[in-house]
């Protein structure tokens, strides 16, 4: 029987990585599969891994329906016995809910990659609609890690170098030249371009707001009876 199933983690953990394996280890058994993405780092149409590796795939675009674009490659004589679906942060909840149709009407494997929270730590539209409906969710065993050591659990956003809380939801890529009306209020004042990036940190620094280049410019975060973290 068909399954549908969720694999999760923070940026920098290979979930890229792991949907293009998934793809290679069904392709070599003989399976036949389709690739999907959204808004990759590399562009559009592809799905690119950190490590290098890149496969072109279908892009998932707001009024993309997985029902209909299945459907019609069935009809037309392909054969789909999987999906893999990379960057599924971005897909709506309708998506998400075609994905499991897929699963339960025609029999197919879904296997959903992406980041459950945004750089606020909330859940992103379709991640919440993933953990409601999929058979199985799978936290990825490789640890992003934080600038600290710790474990990195959350997703920061950084604004020529200082993390912010407010702004748009999505704003792609590692790095991004942008107007600074996207970001928010507490991005820089006024107008202009500035760079914009993603940090892996522990909860405990995503809660202080102290990103590897604040930690060490000396920006030590204060403790709660009145010493900085590091003092003896």
């Amino acid at each position: 029987m068909a399954s549908f199933r969720y694999f999760t983690g923070p940026m920098d953990c290979g979930k890229s990585t792991l949907a293009l394996q998934i793809d290679h280890t069904h392709t070599a058994g003989g399976r036949r599969g389709r690739l999907f993405t959204s808004r990759d780092r590399a562009g559009e149409a592809i799905i690119s891994s950190r490590l290098g590796l890149r496969r072109p795939a279908v892009e998932v675009h707001p009024a993309f329906g997985f029902w209909g674009y299945v459907v019609e490659q069935l009809s037309g004589g392909a054969r789909i016995d999987y999906v893999v679906c990379d960057e599924t942060q971005f897909y709506t909840a309708a998506q998400v809910d075609d994905l499991a149709r897929l699963v339960d009407e025609l029999d197919i494997d879904v296997f959903a990659v992406g980041i459950l929270t945004d750089f606020q730590t909330h859940l992103f539209p379709g991640s919440r609609r993933l953990v409601e409906l999929c058979d199985s969710m799978e936290v990825l065993q490789v640890e992003a890690l934080c600038w600290c050591g710790r474990r990195a659990t959350h997703n920061a956003r950084t604004v020529d170098g200082l993390m912010v809380l407010e702004g748009d939801q999505v704003v792609i890529g590692d790095i991004e030249q942008l107007d600074a009306e996207h970001l928010g209020d507490e991005a820089v004042p006024g107008t202009g371009a500035v760079e914009v990036a993603y940090e892996v940190l522990c909860r405990r620094h995503h809660r202080a707001r102290l990103t590897r280049s604040a930690a060490q410019a000396g920006l030590a975060e204060t403790l709660p009876f009145g010493t900085t973290e590091g003092d003896a």
